[in-house]
């Protein structure tokens, strides 16, 4: 069953990126949404050789052609009414790369890296669109600037010694002032008596700063190694942006409401980027925003149990998400109880 419809997903791609091509110069976002279309089919390619569920010439050399023409070796691209002459040639090298190769691990490693290059490419085609769509205001940019150079690690002041050398500095004058100065020899004062008087004092001062070294140097080591705990940062998830303080729980639970109203198919979308989450908080993968599902499933080959269950949850994701199969009420089942499998026998 999902060899039959990983076919039809692949099929019906194709059919849609034969209908992306046009003769005239494309715009930015018609080439970047090219770009996803041809990711998207290049990924379940890779993704069918993985698990072996589909391998058929036919249907691989069919997904192969509507990706050559919905990205031409060499195009044109509109920008601001200017025409910009595209090389895609680096695209049509690698598939026929991937036709000369006999070795099934060679070709699907092929398959993934290329479509690893083309959801790159569509990333910094969205930080074009985003950058050309802003409308910056040069006055705006210049007060930005100006707020910028002002911040305290923009301004230039006199150099300063180090907090250690001050530190030694304060300790030695100190230390100085422990020490009795010496006096100039009385007529008949023994000067081996007033030697030995003042090694003892030094003695006695060396030894209580060790005593008081060794008794709260440590206890001063490790206050001074204490660091404040560094607040989280937003993350991009693949493609959502997620709040600081967004944790895995709080998604499980959005998709779960998601459920409720019917979406299935962005309920499993969103716990799977809940499951993401977790397993970014136990430090097994780490989370990027130019990485794939298939890379984070990549990250966790090695670890057994952990891989089985992901990879189904990734084929589930991938079939419903860019498959764009519908999901029911079985699969957002089996997808949940998968998850919370992953999640209790890790732990």
């Amino acid at each position: 069953m999902r060899s039959i419809q990983l076919k039809q997903i692949v099929l019906v791609a194709s059919c849609a990126l034969l209908l992306c091509v046009c003769t005239r110069a494309a715009t930015l976002s018609d080439y970047q949404h090219r770009v996803a279309s041809a990711a998207r089919v290049i990924e379940q390619l890779a993704g069918a050789y993985e698990d072996e569920s589909f391998t058929e010439p036919a249907r691989i050399q069919s997904g192969l052609t509507a990706v050559r023409e919905t990205l031409p070796a060499k195009e044109d691209v509109e920008l601001d009414g200017q025409r910009i002459s595209v090389d895609n040639s680096w695209l049509h090298e690698a598939l026929s790369e991937y036709e000369k190769t006999t070795s099934q691990t060679k070709r699907a490693e092929i398959l993934t890296r290329t479509a690893e290059r083309l959801r790159a490419i569509e990333e910094r085609l969205k930080e074009i669109d985003s950058a050309r769509t802003a409308a910056p205001d040069k006055d705006a940019n210049q007060g930005r600037l100006a707020e910028i150079l002002r911040r305290p690690e923009y301004i230039q002041t006199a150099p300063e010694s180090s907090a250690l050398d001050r530190l030694l500095d304060r300790f030695f004058r100190w230390l100085g002032r422990l020490f009795p100065k010496a006096k100039p020899i009385q007529p008949g004062g023994s000067p081996l008596i007033s030697g030995l008087a003042q090694l003892l004092v030094v003695g006695v001062c060396v030894a209580a700063i060790g005593f008081l070294v060794w008794r709260y140097g440590p206890r001063f080591i490790r206050g001074r190694k204490k660091k404040k705990k560094a607040k989280r940062e937003p993350r991009i998830v693949l493609g959502e942006l997620l709040d600081e303080d967004q944790t895995a729980a709080d998604l499980l639970a959005q998709a779960e409401s998601l459920a409720r109203n019917g979406d299935l198919r962005a309920a499993i979308r969103k716990a799977y980027i809940a499951l993401l989450c977790e397993l970014s908080d136990r430090k097994l993968i780490s989370l990027a925003q130019h990485k794939t599902n298939r890379d984070y499933l990549n990250s966790v080959r090695d670890k057994g149990s952990l891989y089985n269950g992901m990879r189904k949850l990734t084929q589930s994701f991938e079939l419903h998400w860019y498959g764009l199969v519908p999901a029911g009420e079985t699969d957002w089942t089996e997808f949940r109880n998968g998850y919370r499998k992953i999640v209790t026998s890790d732990k």
